[in-house]
C-alpha cells in the first residue's frame, strides 16, 4: 500500500495596503488647514524716546500736567505713581499701588484732570461702543476697525476732539521684564493711545529713595 503524502498548506501572505491611508492623511490635513485658525503675530505700539538733539521743541509734544501719569516700575513686583509730572522735592507726591483692574488700571481709569474730565474713560466707553458696531455689522472689516480705534486713541470721540492722557513708563535697573510688559499690557487694556518708555533719571532714584521705595 502506498504511502500517502501529507499535503502542505500553504502559509498565506499578509499584506496591508497602506494606499487608502495616503488618501486619508491628506484630507485630514486638508480638514485641519480649512479649519484651524492660524495666529496672527501680536505686536506692541511703542513711542521710545528720541535721540535726535536737532529736534525742535515746538515739534515736541507739550502735555499738561493734569494730563500726565509717571508709573515707576521698582524691584520686588512693586508699582508706584505721580499723577501729573514728579515733584522731586516733594516725595510725598509718590503713591504706592498694586498691579491690575484694582491697582494701577484703576488709577488710570478714574483719574480725573484739572478740566474736570477722564480722559482714559471716554476713551474706553468710545472703544465699547466700537466694538459693539463690529460685532453687529458683518460687513465692518478688520482694516476700518483699526481705522477708527486709531482714531478714538487720538482723541476723535464722535466727532469731537479731546485731549488724552500721556503716560510716561519708567524701570528701575531691579525692575523685572515681566513687570514691564504687565504695564505695557495696561496701556493696552485701557486704550492709551500716548504712552512712552523713559530712561529713568539721577532725580528719579533720588525721589525713590527718599520715599522709601526699593529700587
Amino acid at each position: 500500500m502506498a504511502k500517502q503524502k501529507k499535503s502542505r498548506q500553504k502559509k498565506s501572505q499578509t499584506r496591508v495596503d497602506f494606499t487608502p491611508m495616503v488618501d486619508m492623511m491628506m484630507l485630514l490635513i486638508t480638514f485641519f488647514m480649512l479649519c484651524t485658525s492660524l495666529a496672527k503675530p501680536q505686536t506692541m505700539e511703542l513711542s521710545m524716546p528720541t535721540n535726535d538733539k536737532n529736534l525742535e521743541d515746538q515739534d515736541k509734544s507739550v502735555t499738561k500736567a493734569s494730563y500726565t501719569i509717571t508709573i515707576y516700575v521698582t524691584a520686588d513686583n512693586q508699582i508706584h505713581y505721580v499723577e501729573g509730572m514728579p515733584k522731586y522735592d516733594d516725595p510725598t507726591c509718590l503713591k504706592k499701588t498694586t498691579w491690575g483692574k484694582d491697582g494701577i488700571r484703576k488709577v488710570l481709569i478714574t483719574h480725573v484732570t484739572e478740566d474736570n474730565t477722564q480722559p482714559i474713560q471716554q476713551v474706553m466707553l468710545a472703544k465699547a461702543k466700537l466694538d459693539q458696531k463690529r460685532h453687529q455689522n458683518p460687513k465692518f472689516t478688520q482694516q476700518m476697525y483699526d481705522d477708527e480705534l486709531r482714531k478714538i486713541k487720538a482723541g476723535e470721540i464722535d466727532g469731537n476732539k479731546i485731549q488724552t492722557m500721556t503716560i510716561i513708563i519708567k524701570a528701575t535697573d531691579n525692575a523685572s521684564y515681566l513687570n514691564v510688559i504687565d504695564a505695557l499690557d495696561e496701556m493696552q487694556i485701557c486704550s492709551v493711545g500716548k504712552y512712552v518708555i523713559d530712561k529713568i533719571t539721577p532725580d528719579d532714584l533720588k525721589l525713590l529713595e527718599e520715599a522709601g521705595v526699593k529700587e
